[in-house]
């Protein structure tokens, strides 16, 4: 069966009548999984196409070197693209990467964490490809610091450039730089860059 969004200018920005219920929007998202859905502080939803294989590959990477040490490090989780969180300004995000601490974790139900966990992680990671637009990325990151976030990182594998984001401070840009170390609540963590810029 053909989307109902086939051939729609993607991103699409969509205003329900009301907002929808996590609950609902989880079944939305489960008749459209061919599309990456978030839902805005205001109850708009933003649909977008999946990410390319290029962008795949290298969001795949970058998982495995945070999940990798976040498993010898042994105090958080490790989410990739497809885990929405409920933040508290209302709106649901998903990060390419995403760090989450067992204290954070531990404290949400079991059904809490089967949905769209209302917790924001201490530490994401967004991806910018060539198609991406980089203001509005920027803008994503802001909103993730602004709901809680202590440490984020914008790759943008178009510049190769990494901006740092942290809370009441302006976004730091690192270029011409082979790898990126996490401070915080990932400190230990060390991000080689070049299979994500190269490949």
């Amino acid at each position: 069966m053909e989307s109902l969004f086939a051939g729609l200018p993607m991103p699409l920005r969509i205003k329900p009548a009301r907002p929808m219920t996590d609950e609902e929007l989880m079944r939305f998202c489960e008749q459209h999984d061919e599309l990456a859905v978030e839902r805005e502080p205001n109850g708009d939803l933003t649909v977008m196409t999946p990410a390319g294989s290029g962008s795949s590959f290298r969001n795949s990477e970058l998982c495995a070197e945070l999940r990798n040490w976040a498993q010898e490090d042994g105090r958080g989780l490790v989410f990739e693209s497809s885990a929405g969180f409920t933040l508290p300004d209302g709106s649901v995000r998903a990060a390419e990467a995403a760090w989450l601490s067992h204290r954070k974790w531990n404290a949400l139900t079991r059904e809490q964490q089967e949905s769209y966990a209302p917790a924001c992680p201490e530490f994401i990671v967004e991806l910018r490809s060539k198609t991406d637009s980089l203001s509005t990325l920027q803008q994503k990151m802001e909103q993730w610091i602004a709901n809680g976030a202590e440490l984020g990182w914008l790759v943008d594998l178009f510049e190769k450039a990494v901006h740092i984001y942290r809370p009441g401070r302006t976004p730091e840009i690192l270029d011409k730089i082979s790898l990126v170390s996490g401070e915080g609540p990932v400190a230990g963590f060390v991000l080689p860059l070049d299979r994500i810029f190269t490949k």
